[in-house]
């Protein structure tokens, strides 16, 4: 199995994914895009996975790969294989096949609970989850609306659509399930993630969000196991 990966600044990565992808024996390519560097042929991967980064999704004049990378994802998609998007990955999902996506009046940032939708409880991709459960939330832009004929998974009080379902096998998701323990320290020296979480916290925030996600680490790290295990199963 291969997977490709889109990256959109290096400390955005497959984090823990990593280890459950080496212990499978999945190989997987990563695609640095703000770096430059282009996006392969999609038909020698067998799953598709999009992750975070500091720019937003309508920020095509400042970062013109987006709209290949759009056009990859909705060609993606068009051929029914897996597709897991986290975080600007989940914005590109939406904003690709047609949704909407906005700033939020205030940015989500910390230890957050999300609760699932009924769709969200029916659904494979959350198979073995509890109902509400505790996640990692950075983000200052949201989903507004789906795109036609998706599925909204998961909400919390903050953020109406936390995850996202578009035909068999694409999945979404806003909040952070991939953490390591690096995940906090390095997002931390970005500039846009630093910012956003001062602006809830005020300086010094950072360690604060540390402890509160090394607290929680254990619940984290099974989370995401068991969310790998659910993607896993469709390819």
């Amino acid at each position: 199995m291969k997977v490709l990966v889109f990256q959109h600044v290096a400390a955005e990565h497959p984090g823990s994914f990593r280890d459950f992808m080496r212990a499978d024996g999945v190989i997987w390519d990563a695609v640095e895009l703000d770096e430059g560097e282009a996006i392969p042929a999609l038909d020698g991967y067998d799953a598709l996975m999009v992750f975070g980064g500091p720019m937003d999704v309508w920020q095509e004049e400042e970062h013109p790969w987006l709209v290949a990378e759009k056009a990859a994802i909705r060609a993606w998609v068009a051929t029914g294989k897996p597709y897991l998007g986290v975080c600007l990955g989940h914005q590109l999902l939406a904003d690709a096949l047609g949704g909407k996506v906005g700033l939020m009046p205030r940015p989500e940032v910390g230890v957050t609970d999300v609760s699932l939708t009924q769709a969200g409880q029916d659904s494979v991709f959350f198979t073995g989850l509890p109902p509400t459960f505790p996640t990692l939330q950075w983000h200052g832009a949201a989903v507004l609306k789906q795109p036609e004929g998706a599925k909204v998974l998961a909400h919390n009080d903050h953020c109406a659509i936390q995850a996202l379902q578009v035909g068999e096998r694409a999945f979404s998701i806003q909040y952070h399930v991939e953490l390591t323990d690096d995940t906090v320290p390095e997002w931390g020296e970005i500039t846009e993630y630093r910012c956003a979480l001062e602006a809830i916290t005020g300086p010094g925030g950072g360690a604060l969000l540390v402890k509160a996600v090394e607290e929680k680490m254990p619940v984290f790290r099974k989370a995401a196991e068991q969310l790998y295990r659910n993607f896993r199963a469709t390819w």
